[in-house]
Order: C-alpha cells, then sequence, then structure tokens
C-alpha cells in the first residue's frame, strides 16, 4: 500500500484524509491517507522516509521551512515561495504547490476570465501569494494586493513579486475581480466580512477561497448586489486531487470532484 498524509503542528479538523481516501478507494488505487503531527519541520523528510510515506502535503507552520530539506522545486513553488506537496521517488524529495494548481482550476471551473483584468486580492499572507502568482500567469492586467499593514508588507511583497502595487483597504478602487484571501468569515466567524457592500460594488466577480461555510457573508453579500460569486470549497478539491496525480503519475476525471464537494458539504454542516 502506497502511504500518504498531511503534516503540521496542528492538524485537527484537517478534511484532507476525507477527499484523499475518496479518490482511492474509487480509482482503486491501494493508498492511504493519514495526518501526521510534527514538531520540528528539520526531521520532517527523515520521519516521513522512516515511515515508508511515498508522498505529503504540508500546513502551517512548515511550507516555507520545508524548503531547504528538498531537493528539487517546482517552478511555481519557487515564485510562490513555499511548498504544499512533496513527492518522494528514488530517494529524492520533489516540492510543489498544489495551492497554485488549486486556484487555477477553481477559476477555470467557474468560467472567470482574467487575462487582461483588474485584479484586488485581500490579504498579504500565505494563501495570497498562491493567488497572485496564478493571476500572474493567466495574465492578469494588473494585481493590488489589499492588507492592514501596508508598510510592513509593501517591502515584503514588492521584493518577491516585482509587478504587483500593495494598498490599504482605504484604497480599493474600481476593478473587475476581487479575491479574499483572509480567514474571514470562516467558520466560527461567519458574521465577518473583509469588505461591505460599497466596495463590492466596484467588481464583476468575487472570489472567496474559504470553504466553510460554503457561502460566506462575503459572497453572500457580493452575489445580493449582482456580482458573479465563486466560492473556496473547488479550490480545496482541485488541489488535493493534484496531489493525488503527481504522485500516482495518473490524470484524474473532473467528474469526481461533484462527488466529493457533495460529501464535503455533508460534512460541514
Amino acid at each position: 500500500m502506497n502511504k500518504y498524509g498531511l503534516v503540521g503542528k496542528k492538524l485537527g479538523h484537517s478534511l484532507s484524509p476525507i477527499i484523499h481516501n475518496y479518490v482511492f478507494k474509487s480509482l482503486k488505487i491501494d493508498g492511504e491517507y493519514s495526518l501526521y503531527e510534527i514538531e520540528d519541520s528539520k526531521n520532517i523528510l527523515e520521519i516521513m522516509l522512516k515511515k515508508g510515506i511515498k508522498g505529503f502535503n504540508v500546513t502551517i507552520p512548515y511550507k516555507e521551512s520545508i524548503i531547504e530539506h528538498l531537493d528539487y522545486i517546482s517552478e511555481e513553488a519557487k515564485k510562490i515561495g513555499a511548498v504544499n506537496l512533496v513527492k518522494i521517488e528514488k530517494g529524492k524529495s520533489y516540492g510543489y504547490n498544489s495551492d497554485y494548481f488549486g486556484v487555477i482550476e477553481m477559476l477555470k471551473k467557474s468560467e472567470v476570465q482574467v487575462k487582461n483584468k483588474l485584479c484586488y486580492v485581500l490579504g498579504s499572507g500565505g494563501a495570497s501569494k498562491s493567488v497572485i502568482v496564478a493571476l500572474s500567469d493567466l495574465e492578469a492586467k494588473e494585481i493590488i494586493v489589499v492588507t492592514r499593514d501596508v508598510e510592513k508588507k509593501k517591502e515584503e511583497l514588492k521584493n518577491k513579486f516585482k509587478d504587483i502595487k500593495v494598498v490599504s483597504y482605504d484604497e480599493i478602487g474600481m476593478g473587475d475581480i476581487i479575491i479574499n484571501t483572509t480567514p474571514l468569515g470562516m467558520y466560527p466567524n461567519i458574521d465577518s466580512t473583509p469588505v461591505n457592500k460599497d466596495i463590492l460594488k466596484n467588481f464583476n466577480v468575487a472570489v472567496d477561497i474559504v470553504y466553510n461555510p460554503k457561502i460566506t457573508k462575503f459572497l453572500k453579500e457580493a452575489d445580493e448586489i449582482g456580482l458573479k460569486c465563486v466560492d473556496g470549497i473547488t479550490m480545496l478539491i482541485a488541489q488535493a486531487i493534484k496531489s493525488d496525480e503527481l504522485w500516482e503519475g495518473i490524470k484524474i476525471d473532473n467528474s469526481i470532484e461533484d462527488r466529493i464537494e457533495k460529501i464535503l458539504l455533508e460534512r460541514l454542516k
């Protein structure tokens, strides 16, 4: 049996085992996905190799610190500066960022055209970096990152992403696509939202990478004023499936995503 898993410090209520084990069962893959709570990133590869793990996902707080321990880093992971997917093959370790592929699949499935569009990204944490790189590769006209701490984040972000702008929430103007990468609106704080309707009305598309709840207050208010809305559950599933494809060297049919979404929504209730 091929052993896979999620590595992090505190994994609590992760939905990852549900997704991956469903994929393995559906496709008759002899695989198993488990959770591995580890206290120190320096030991991750050693521990995984001893356990005979063929591949693993990486979550907070190890997405950046794992990089120096890997033999190979993919292009998208280099641009983002974070790895959340590791494949071990013939004693070598390969790092990728499946969140990047999840963002692209989410936008593609929802038929959101990014090319030549003005995009605002709310939040400047780790999740925003995957979104920034995906939007850039999809040829967005302009990417503007919105943060509450402009002075602190501007230098960090501009050093990494040369062509973006960094502004405060008071400086949000007109645009095409607005994407929330902050945790605002996530369960149990479902009554919070990063921006109000006065800002949302300046856009055509609202995207939220939060997936619990499926329809956040941010998306609910966007829908009420007629914006096209995209929720985060597609990204969650797509990044997981990308992991399975890379680990197993296969292409997984998109039809499985809809079945997984039904299972997750039932679980999230």
